[in-house]
């Protein structure tokens, strides 16, 4: 059985494809079920991973990640350790990385926005090849491009980090268009809790 969905999902019906999975394909020792992210972002479950054209598809062990405490998927020591692997490669605060991925996803490996954004740090799939993400559920990964693209937002503002995460946020087009942090509500909003959470995690130094 192969069950595929696209880029976005909601909560609900993400809670009943788990169940409907789990009820089709009970669990009896390990994970039976698994999950592919195509090239296009589009995310396939499956109980029986097989090769396409003779290869071999990245298949990964889905309710054994959300189901135990000794995945990366949920083990914040080593979402910390990515963190500082991001931070060191790219010449970014540690606190400000670690601040976006609180907003962004509250260090939920697994999130899903209702616009398709994915992951930790909420890659959209129109990003995936331009960070190199082929997986945006794998930690490593997606706080890689997350930070990759926030270095790029720094680079394009001048170092400007209200305007970095307001670009971050909405996009570059629309800090370009207003010069300035959008006028957007939601915008707004999420840099001045990005700040919040930056300022924060500074002063527990």
């Amino acid at each position: 059985m192969i069950i595929s969905r696209m880029n976005v999902l909601s909560a609900k019906n993400y809670f009943l494809l788990i169940c409907f999975l789990s009820f089709c394909s009970p669990i009896t020792g390990g994970a039976e079920i698994f999950r592919y992210v195509d090239k296009d972002g589009v995310v396939h479950f499956t109980n029986t991973p097989v090769a396409t054209a003779g290869k071999p598809l990245n298949y990964k062990p889905y309710l054994e990640e959300i189901g135990s405490t000794d995945s990366t998927y949920f083990n914040i020591e080593k979402i910390n350790e990515y963190i500082i692997q991001a931070s060191t490669h790219y010449n970014l605060s540690c606190n400000l990385i670690k601040a976006i991925i609180k907003v962004e996803s509250n260090f939920n490996c697994d999130a899903i926005s209702k616009k398709g954004a994915i992951g930790l740090m909420q890659i959209m799939p129109q990003n995936f090849n331009l960070l190199s993400i082929n997986d945006p559920f794998d930690p490593l990964q997606n706080i890689m491009g997350g930070a990759r693209y926030l270095k790029n937002m720094l680079q394009r503002y001048n170092g400007d980090i209200l305007l970095s995460l307001a670009a971050y946020n909405a996009g570059p087009s629309a800090v370009d268009r207003y010069g300035s942090i959008p006028p957007y509500s939601e915008t707004q909003r999420y840099v001045q809790k990005v700040i919040d959470y930056y300022r924060l995690y500074e002063n527990e130094g």
